[in-house]
């Protein structure tokens, strides 16, 4: 299989850490492709109409592409302990951590356009305050709501990639979060992240 990835997309990095949590990574070819919104990569739009890694592709099947689709899939192809939770309530805090961490990146993003990438005239300072207030939110309710499983799941795996990029981009910190802070400190030395660090600058 191969992996468009990107050594600086949190959720590229999800898709990665994942195979390697469930010794899939030695079974793909991993190939850096740079895109952002206003860099077209033909390469990618002819596997992902939205133009976007991770993308999957697979021999004689339809390309994957969404971080979230391509960890389920990769759940299929092995025999050891499912990282996405199949029943019951361990699978929807899992699906639920998930979901928050996919939507952190995102405002995450957000506000880095409105921070730097956004020519300065054209910067919306009330939208930027937005998405710092939903930011130091999401921290909040993880410190008082996360509690995680004694064995690591999907939702684990997006949060921690997606708090790693906060910091690798210097968004606001989480680090005055002391749960959540070791929590992550511990996560960011398993084997996983150690193997994909994040690198690399955004090229429009």
């Amino acid at each position: 299989m191969i992996l468009y990835y990107q050594a600086h997309s949190p959720f590229a990095r999800k898709a990665l850490v994942f195979a390697h949590e469930i010794g899939l990574a030695d079974r793909l070819e991993v190939i850096h492709h740079e895109t952002s919104p206003t860099r077209r990569n033909d390469e990618v739009y002819a596997e992902n109409p939205l133009g976007k890694v991770p993308v999957l592709l697979r021999n004689d099947a339809e390309p994957i592409f969404d971080s979230d689709v391509i960890c389920a899939y990769f759940d299929t192809l092995h025999e050891r302990r499912k990282l996405i939770p199949e029943s019951g309530e361990p699978r929807w805090r899992a699906l639920r951590l998930q979901s928050v961490a996919q939507v952190l990146a995102q405002t995450g993003i957000g506000l880095r356009w409105e921070w730097d990438r956004r020519p300065e005239h054209l910067r919306y300072p009330a939208l930027a305050k937005g998405y710092e207030e939903k930011i130091k939110a999401t921290y909040d309710w993880l410190e008082t709501t996360f509690f995680p499983e004694e064995d690591i799941d999907i939702g684990q795996i997006a949060l921690a990639t997606t708090l790693s990029w906060m910091a690798f981009r210097a968004l606001p910190s989480f680090r005055d979060r002391p749960r959540l802070t070791r929590w992550f400190d511990s996560f960011e030395q398993r084997p996983s992240m150690v193997a994909t660090p994040l690198t690399g600058e955004t090229q429009d």
